[in-house]
């Protein structure tokens, strides 16, 4: 009905240290939709070639079943970027992630070096500073660019301005970062909540974040993945509407109306569409849970 047939849940997306060996074997039992292992900020210079090696070992050894798994590289500016992108470019994985993304100059480059291995990976970027938001609908627009990451640590550092719990002083960037995604089609997921200990603030910005537009929360401790799952998902009653949503809609056009009642609620195209997306993602999720 409305090529959403292909739908992938990312609800939560937990970055994994990768110079941390345990925790990326302790991710196999994760309940998160996807594992970005993080070759950037989470690693300190003087160890970037030992993490790349672990990260590659834990993909090779390792087993993450449903998980998606993407690898954030270094920035192809830095000493060690173009070194990730070609450990990588033809790794098990879903997708690479590139930090401080600003320009199509920057996705030229990646497009290039990838192509020069033969790779077929989708890309994910990181808006991260005002540049990137201020240009991000020039080049986010690349058919090879699948996804978004807010950056809002590196955000708020590069705006002067603070964290706060409404998160109000970036209203605007990420609505904006969030109608570019929408106008292109992408993907796209919050940043991260410092306060990692605090669930009940996690939980009021991933709610933010949802009614906001985001598609998932990236998340920096396993503790976070919980209060993610449950925001950014459905609830079995919200399924089950979705379902006779969709039910009386069917009946509906079966007798060539163009609008259909349920308990009293006027149903059209559009809440068919909505619903069509919750039972896909709902059924994406119960197939995954039986392999």
């Amino acid at each position: 009905m409305t090529g959403q047939a292909f739908l992938v849940p990312r609800r939560s997306l937990l970055y994994m240290p990768g110079a941390n060996p345990r925790a990326m074997e302790k991710a196999q039992s994760l309940d998160c939709d996807t594992i970005i292992f993080d070759l950037e900020d989470a690693v300190a210079a003087s160890v970037k070639s030992q993490a790349r090696s672990q990260v590659l070992a834990a993909l090779t050894h390792n087993t993450y079943g449903h998980r998606e798994l993407v690898v954030r590289c270094n920035g192809l500016d830095t000493p060690w970027g173009m070194d990730d992108l070609r450990c990588f470019a033809d790794a098990p994985i879903g997708a690479l992630l590139f930090p401080k993304i600003e320009s199509t100059a920057q996705i030229r480059e990646i497009k290039d070096a990838l192509a020069s291995h033969g790779s077929p990976l989708p890309v994910w970027i990181m808006i991260e500073t005002p540049t990137a938001v201020l240009n991000l609908q020039h080049f986010a627009a690349d058919p090879r660019i699948t996804a978004l990451v807010m950056g809002t640590s590196d955000l708020v550092k590069e705006l002067r301005a603070q964290h706060t719990p409404s998160r109000d002083n970036l209203a605007y960037a990420l609505q904006q970062c969030l109608l570019v995604a929408r106008h292109l089609g992408k993907e796209i997921f919050d940043g991260v909540h410092l306060d990692f200990r605090n669930l009940d603030s996690l939980r009021e910005a991933c709610e933010a974040g949802r009614a906001m537009g985001f598609d998932g929360k990236t998340l920096i401790h396993p503790d976070q993945v919980s209060v993610a799952n449950d925001v950014f998902g459905y609830s079995d009653d919200e399924v089950t509407k979705a379902r006779a949503i969709l039910s009386a809609w069917q009946n509906a056009l079966g007798q060539g109306k163009g609008v259909a009642e349920l308990d009293g609620q006027l149903i059209e195209n559009l809440h068919a569409e909505e619903a069509e997306r919750v039972v896909i993602f709902a059924d994406a999720l119960a197939r995954r849970t039986k392999v």
